[in-house]
């Protein structure tokens, strides 16, 4: 879970917490100890940081055009120019000059005409860093490409995810009117106060404005009663489908519905998975897409922890409602991104094993019946590495016939750049078997390859499974070299989730693989059951099982490892951050076989866990019931309940506004560790929610958990 009222008092919760954030007072002196280590990460951390950062991409919907976002010094700035010449490409801005800001997520008009992007540049006094939507109209003076700006928005709010009407006359976006923090339940809680769950709720409505206004305030096309999470535009245009449920946002994606609502009218159920009686009973949608002709509606529907970070099935439903009807069963593959090419193929973009790939899916029959086929081309494309244009997880971007598809990637050995593939056109495999558009980061990468060792995509059976992982080799490691032949400490990074994957991706930071490949570690990082990349029955083969099925998993990826690879038994560690947190916890009440393991955000005690966090909705689907209906499948898979049997020397690390793994779960897990007389340590970091926004903070959970494994699993 990397997103998740209180059994817990609420007074009680408060003071718990209040007491873990004070020892991070003793935790700062102490780290002001460890200079020359402290250097030594920093000085790698901002090796591996090098190279330019890529963010939302876009192709014009005529092809001739690519608008993408990099990082500068001053922030993310917007540029656009020729698909074979990025390097000549020119600069769209709100506001002329330099001054620290942001710009960001590009969209082109579908006349390939218009740019819409959004910029807090321009912003000043108490509107500062305020996101506000911008339109930039093409020009051309002596064939050099130039864009006339204007700003269309005047907001006071989050904004994100701006999406053009296919008539061009409106552009929609997400919308938190008066927002105190970012949506959603990776951000830092609210402090405690008020009537909880009521006082201060902030709805994200879907909002749009006029292609042509000025600074117009945001009209609302969703009601103040639901919150939205995502949208699509009727083809028509005079309408939207969205994914959403009643407020708090934070905790109700899990039970979202597909709503479609017309222009000026009420909005109107879909599909409700909760009240389906079929495979789809009780779980997750995301992704709605209208078909062309505006019939049905296409979504990826399945077991999905988290918001954002999508998988399950492709499945289509009348545009008016009705039963659904599923396109993929029993594909191998977890789709996670779709796009209409026409009304009888749709683009897939999936994981498949440890690759990214892009397919064709054709529908063959009345896509509402249950006569309904389909049949996959080969893929376009599948590759060891991360894509996506920065909209959705794997998302990419496309001409107006699908004919090309534009998007960033990296992977272990290559930075990011952006890439096009043609459907029509053989690619051939690896990143350099597509078409390169940029080389921004061609000087990032030495004679000697990234800083960290090679990676291998490592396969092994358990149990009737076929499990993927990825092996990160010591920088250095050569097995030819007779300096090299001896044995290395193997440390296993389990990813958050558990609906999710490790996927191959250039640079690091905290806790990963990379990062300890270039300290002299091996690193296994395994996708076991539960993760995306081999179907759907994959994922849920770890519901109601927390801890057991997915653990044998990761414990025959490291016999898979030791008889390979020249790793000392004796020298194992076990890390992870919010579900690999969890792992870690569990993990170390089960097998003996880690040396040393540091928890990150974890959770250790699943019932009271269920009345702490600020997302207890994601758990039903997995555990079956709530903690109050079965609260013994809760206890199988507690830490707690088999605390006596740890031996593990265990860090445990959070920050004290997590609302997905609240701050009292790591506490918890630490009390009993230091009852047990368990070598233990508690860091609480002040301000943080579930993923961290400080460096200082990550560098630190860096730094501790080397000193912890280099203690506690010496040469």
């Amino acid at each position: 879970m990397s997103e998740r009222i209180f059994r817990t008092p609420l007074l009680h919760f408060a003071l718990r917490v209040l007491c873990c954030s004070l020892l991070i007072s003793a935790a700062v002196v102490s780290a002001q100890e460890q200079l020359p280590l402290r250097a030594k990460v920093q000085s790698l951390l901002k090796e591996m940081g090098k190279g330019k950062y890529v963010g939302s991409v876009a192709v014009s919907p005529d092809g001739k055009l690519v608008a993408f976002v990099m990082g500068t010094p001053l922030g993310m700035r917007v540029h656009a120019g020729v698909p074979g010449n990025l390097a000549q490409a020119v600069r769209v801005t709100a506001k002329d000059g330099e001054e620290h800001c942001g710009e960001g997520e590009v969209a082109w008009s579908p006349d390939s005409a218009r740019l819409a992007f959004l910029s807090s540049c321009g912003s000043t006094g108490e509107h500062q860093g305020q996101d506000n939507l911008f339109v930039a109209r093409v020009s051309g003076e002596g064939g050099k490409l130039a864009f006339a700006t204007t700003q269309l928005t005047d907001a006071q709010g989050e904004v994100g995810d701006i999406a053009w009407s296919p008539d061009g006359q409106r552009i929609g976006f997400l919308y938190v009117e008066g927002a105190t923090r970012a949506a959603g339940a990776l951000a830092a809680m609210k402090p405690w106060a008020g009537v909880i769950g009521e006082d201060g709720v902030e709805i994200q409505r879907v909002a749009a404005v006029g292609a042509k206004a000025e600074k117009a305030k945001p009209e609302f096309l969703t009601p103040g009663n639901l919150h939205a999470y995502e949208f699509d535009w009727r083809p028509d245009s005079g309408g939207i489908a969205y994914v959403a449920a009643n407020p708090p946002g934070e905790n109700t994606w899990w039970v979202a519905k597909i709503y479609s609502q017309e222009t000026g009218k009420e909005a109107k159920v879909v599909y409700a998975p909760a009240d389906d009686p079929g495979p789809m009973h009780g779980l997750q949608v995301a992704i709605p897409r209208w078909s062309p002709d505006g019939k049905v509606i296409a979504f990826i529907g399945g077991l999905m922890s988290d918001q954002g970070s999508t998988g399950g099935d492709v499945w289509v439903v009348p545009g008016e409602g009705g039963e659904p009807r599923n396109l993929t069963p029993g594909r191998p593959t977890s789709p996670v991104w779709i796009d209409w090419a026409d009304d009888e193929h749709l683009f897939v973009s999936e994981l498949y094993g440890g690759n990214s790939q892009l397919v064709r899916l054709h529908i063959q029959g009345d896509r509402t019946a249950s006569g309904v086929s389909t049949s996959f081309a080969s893929p376009v494309y599948s590759l060891p590495a991360s894509v996506g244009d920065g909209r959705f997880e794997m998302s990419l971007s496309a001409t107006r016939d699908h004919s090309m598809f534009v998007f960033h990637a990296s992977s272990f050995e290559h930075p990011a750049e952006i890439y096009a593939a043609k459907p029509s056109v053989m690619m051939g495999p690896g990143l350099e078997g597509l078409m390169q558009l940029s080389h921004f980061n061609d000087d990032v990468v030495g004679p000697d390859g990234p800083v960290w060792g090679k990676t291998v995509s490592l396969h092994w059976k358990n149990e009737g499974f076929s499990v993927q992982g990825w092996l990160h080799l010591p920088k250095g490691y050569d097995p030819s070299k007779p300096e090299t032949a001896k044995k290395y400490p193997l440390i296993v990074i389990v990813h958050g989730g558990p609906s999710a994957a490790a996927e191959a991706r250039w640079g690091g930071g905290y806790l990963s693989g990379t990062t300890f490949s270039a300290l002299g570690y091996f690193v296994l990082e395994p996708n076991p059951r539960g993760s995306y990349g081999q179907g759907e029955a994959f994922t849920a083969a770890n519901r109601k099982d927390f801890g057991y099925g997915d653990m044998r998993d990761v414990l025959a990826g490291v016999d898979t490892v030791l008889a390979k690879y020249p790793v000392d038994a004796n020298r194992v560690g076990l890390t992870g951050w919010s579900y690999g947190g969890f792992m870690t916890m569990f993990g170390v009440t089960q097998t003996t076989r880690f040396r040393a393991a540091v928890a990150g955000a974890g959770i250790s005690d699943w019932l009271s866990y269920y009345g702490e966090n600020s997302i207890d909705q994601w758990m039903v689907p997995f555990f079956g019931a709530s903690v109050y209906k079965d609260p013994a499948v809760y206890a199988k898979s507690s830490a707690i309940n088999f605390i006596d049997k740890v031996k593990t020397p265990t860090l445990v690390v959070v920050g004290d506004r997590d609302g997905e793994c609240p701050a009292p779960q790591s506490f918890e897990f630490w009390h009993a560790l230091r009852d047990m007389k368990v070598p233990t340590q508690l860091v609480v970091y002040p301000n943080e929610g579930h993923g961290f926004v400080s460096a200082e903070h990550r560098t630190d959970v860096l730094v501790r958990a080397i000193e912890w494994f280099e203690k506690y699993m010496p040469e």
